[in-house]
């Protein structure tokens, strides 16, 4: 599904020769054509995918330029272009603050998607690529190197003019280092985090397999259940949706007579996980897979096979695998026979 692009521009951000930092405007935003429509689609799909990333919302005790420049824009007081301006000479003067050389190309991103309107600001860096054309000439050129987007933040303004109290509206890339990477950009927007999405998305496949495991059912009933609350949460992280205790409560067996049900289990807990909250992809495997290590033994295997073919008993502290797959049988009688012979 494409994006219904509405406002789009790059500025830049880079270094003279004399090393000094410098804004260089693009003179107006881009007329808004397929391809266009195109980069924004793939920018936001981009962004989907980044796992860690971090939820907030504008803080009260931080430089509130954004805010106000955001507030002024969707209330026609500034226009799109003006804001994108305004903006980057905010983010240039952060990076100044902060003693750092970062440069890259400035993307101001205005679109609705699946009904809602989002802000995109993400800073790219770029790469040089070698082209040939049908006349076999060579050229070099410059592409944005969307895969590698490092800083980035979107802006739900549906949720910021109509939920604003909750303070969700905002969501950034925290890299793999937290946010270190880009902690002049978080300064820059004003942007206070609220939920850790990956602790959230971490906390969640624990409680789904700490309330499956109290439920009455046998092992395949509990493959299914985990198998459909998998293809739910695949189904929101491919569109950029946030996944919904009560989604999840809906697709889980009940027991009403107990007042037992995902949501009251949640609710109980020390911590309980928010109503609502980003998917985070790279937790898909952990969801359908059991992974642990410790005193030199690794394994991993999927969660359906423990209690059928793969069966751990407390007693006697042992771990019996039935039917071992002919790839790692080979492997282990090969090895078992280099022992014997050495």
């Amino acid at each position: 599904m494409s994006a219904n692009v509405k406002q789009f521009v790059v500025h830049q951000i880079s270094l003279t020769e004399e090393g000094k930092l410098v804004f260089t405007p693009r003179p107006s935003c881009f007329e808004i054509g397929p391809a266009i429509t195109n980069l924004a689609t793939q920018i936001h799909n981009g962004f989907n995918s980044k796992p860690g990333k971090g939820v907030g919302g504008f803080g009260e005790a931080l430089d509130p330029a954004v805010k106000n420049l955001t507030t002024d824009m969707l209330a026609d007081r500034v226009d799109f272009y003006d804001f994108s301006v305004q903006a980057s000479e905010r983010l240039l003067q952060s990076i100044l603050d902060e003693a750092m050389v970062e440069t890259g190309y400035v993307v101001f991103s205005l679109y609705e998607y699946l009904a809602t309107d989002f802000l995109m600001i993400a800073m790219l860096d770029t790469k040089e690529s070698v082209t040939v054309n049908q006349a076999l000439e060579l050229s070099q050129n410059q592409f944005l190197e969307l895969s590698k987007m490092q800083i980035a933040v979107r802006f739900d303004l549906t949720d910021l003019q109509h939920n604003e109290h909750e303070f969700r509206y905002i969501s950034f890339i925290k890299g793999r280092m937290g946010r270190k990477i880009s902690d002049f950009f978080m300064n820059f927007i004003g942007c206070e985090e609220k939920v850790d999405v990956k602790q959230q998305n971490k906390q969640l496949v624990q409680h789904l397999d700490s309330y499956l495991a109290q439920q009455p059912l046998d092992a395949s009933e509990k493959h299914e259940y985990r198998d459909s609350v998998s293809g739910y949460y695949k189904d929101k992280a491919n569109m950029g949706e946030d996944i919904s205790i009560q989604d999840i409560d809906e697709i889980l067996p009940k027991q009403p007579e107990h007042n037992d049900s995902f949501a009251s289990y949640n609710s109980t807990l020390e911590q309980p996980l928010e109503p609502k909250f980003q998917a985070d992809k790279s937790m898909l495997n952990a969801m359908n897979k059991f992974n642990g290590s410790g005193g030199g033994v690794s394994i991993s295997f999927d969660k359906k096979l423990l209690g059928a073919r793969i069966h751990y008993n407390v007693n006697t502290d042992t771990l019996t695998i039935q039917g071992i797959p002919p790839n790692l049988k080979d492997q282990l009688t090969k090895n078992n026979q280099g022992e014997s012979n050495s």
